[in-house]
C-alpha cells in the first residue's frame, strides 16, 4: 500500500472520497466546516501537484432520494472559499458529458460530485455503481475516516477497480496514527471515559477498552442503568431494562480484568427534558420520584478528574449528561477542562463521538487536547478491533 506522500499525482484524474457530512444552517449555508478543513491537505496536495481533484461525498441520510437540503451544491461556496480555488459541481456524475467535463479539464481542476447517498446503490454497495463512479478517474484516495466502518460503494466497493492505484489521505493516515498510538504505545495509567445515553451502543469497546485502560470511567445516560443493575433508585432516568444484567457482567468483568471501574455516585436532576424544569440533587442511587437524572454531581466530578488528572493517555467519548442545557452541562464542562489540563501537564488525550466533539467546541477546549477524531462510529469500531471495509478495501 503507498503513502499518498510517496505519489506523484501529476496528470492524474483523483477520485478523493471525503466525509462532508456537515450541518447546514436555514439558509442552507454550513453550520460547521471542521470536516471540510480536514479535508483540505489531501485536496490542496494533489491539486498542487498538478492532478484533477474529483470529490465524493455523502450528507444526511437522503434514503436514496433527492432533497435540496442535502445536497453538496450547498458546500461549493465554504469549499472554494477554504481551498481558495475553484470547485465545479456536478450533478449527473453518471453521463457521458461528466467524464467528458472532467477530462477536458486543465490540471489541477477540482469537481465536486452530487450527494453519492442521492442514489440507493451507494448504500447497497453495489459494484456496478462503483464501476461506473470509478470511469472518473484514475486514481482513487480515501480520506473519509468517518465513514471507513461502512462497506458502501463509494467507501470500500470502488476500491477495487484501482489496484496499485489506491492509498488513504492525511487524514486518515492522522487518525489511524492516533488510534495506534493509544492501542500500541499508551503510556499509563490509561483512562477512558464513556459517555452518553445507551450501554447497547457501547458494549463492545467497552469490553475491548478492558484489555488495554487501568480506568474505565462511565457517564452520561448509560451510568443510570449500572446504577439500578446494583440496586439503586433511579427514578425516571434513562435505563435500558433489557441490559441491567449485561451491566452486571460489565461491572464483574472490570474486577476480573484489574481494571477500576467508576460510576457516578451523585446525580443532578431534573423534573423534566427542560432547562427550565425544577431541579434536584441527590446520590444517585436515592434519585427523588418523578425526577430524572440529567448530569453527575460535584462529588463524581471531583472523583473522576482526580482520576483524569493522574492519567498519561486518555481516551474520551460521550458526554457526561445534557450539556447542551446550560443548567446540566457542568458535569461534561469540568471534565473536559480536566482532560484539558492534564493533556498540559503531557498526557496524551483523544477525543471522539459527534457529542464529545460537539462539547469540546462549545466549552472552546479544541486546542487543549492532542487529538480529536472526525468519526465516532470509525473511531468506536477500530478501538473494537474490527477490520473496517474502507480500510481493508485499501489495504488488500
Amino acid at each position: 500500500m503507498k503513502n499518498i506522500s510517496d505519489v506523484n499525482f501529476k496528470h492524474k484524474i483523483v477520485l478523493i472520497r471525503v466525509d462532508f457530512n456537515v450541518p447546514l444552517n436555514n439558509d442552507l449555508t454550513v453550520a460547521d466546516n471542521s470536516r471540510i478543513i480536514g479535508a483540505l491537505d489531501t485536496i490542496s496536495y494533489i491539486i498542487r501537484s498538478g492532478g484533477k481533484a474529483v470529490i465524493l461525498s455523502h450528507l444526511g441520510r437522503p434514503n436514496g432520494k433527492y432533497r435540496l437540503n442535502l445536497s453538496l451544491i450547498n458546500i461549493v461556496t465554504e469549499l472554494s472559499k477554504l481551498l481558495r480555488h475553484k470547485v465545479v459541481f456536478i450533478q449527473n456524475y453518471l453521463e457521458e458529458s461528466a467524464v467528458k467535463k472532467i477530462n477536458d479539464s486543465k490540471a489541477s481542476s477540482v469537481f465536486l460530485l452530487e450527494n453519492m447517498r442521492f442514489n440507493k446503490k451507494e448504500k447497497l454497495g453495489c459494484e456496478n455503481f462503483a464501476k461506473n463512479l470509478a470511469r472518473l478517474g484514475d486514481w482513487y484516495v480515501n480520506d473519509a475516516f468517518g465513514t471507513l466502518h461502512r462497506d458502501h460503494a463509494s467507501t470500500s466497493k470502488i476500491a477495487s477497480f484501482f489496484i496499485n492505484k489506491r492509498c488513504f489521505g492525511f487524514l486518515v493516515e492522522k487518525e489511524l496514527s492516533a488510534l495506534n498510538n493509544v492501542l500500541k504505545e499508551a503510556n499509563h495509567p490509561f483512562t477512558a471515559i464513556i459517555g452518553g445515553a445507551k450501554i447497547s451502543s457501547k458494549i463492545d469497546v467497552i469490553r475491548s477498552l478492558y484489555s488495554i485502560v487501568d480506568n474505565l470511567i462511565i457517564g452520561g445516560g448509560m451510568a443510570y442503568s449500572f446504577i439500578k443493575a446494583l440496586g439503586g433508585e433511579v427514578s425516571n432516568s434513562l435505563v435500558e431494562e433489557e441490559k441491567l444484567g449485561l451491566a452486571k457482567e460489565l461491572i464483574t468483568e472490570a474486577a476480573n480484568k484489574n481494571v477500576t471501574l467508576l460510576l457516578p455516585v451523585d446525580s443532578v436532576n431534573g423534573s423534566e427534558f427542560s432547562n427550565d424544569c425544577i431541579i434536584n440533587k441527590s446520590e444517585i442511587d436515592n434519585i427523588p420520584k418523578k425526577f430524572a437524572g440529567f448530569d453527575i454531581g460535584e462529588k463524581t466530578i471531583q472523583m473522576f478528574c482526580t482520576t483524569i488528572l493522574k492519567s498519561k493517555t486518555i481516551i474520551w467519548n460521550g458526554p457526561m449528561g445534557v450539556f447542551e442545557m446550560s443548567n446540566f452541562e457542568n458535569g461534561t464542562k469540568k471534565i473536559g477542562l480536566a482532560i484539558a489540563e492534564a493533556t498540559k501537564k503531557g498526557a496524551y488525550s483523544l477525543v471522539g463521538g459527534g457529542d464529545s466533539v460537539a462539547a469540546i467546541k462549545k466549552f472552546k477546549l479544541t486546542g487543549g487536547v492532542s487529538y480529536i477524531s472526525t468519526g465516532g462510529g470509525a473511531m468506536l469500531e477500530y478501538l473494537e478491533g474490527k477490520k473496517l471495509p474502507g480500510i481493508c478495501a485499501i489495504e488488500d
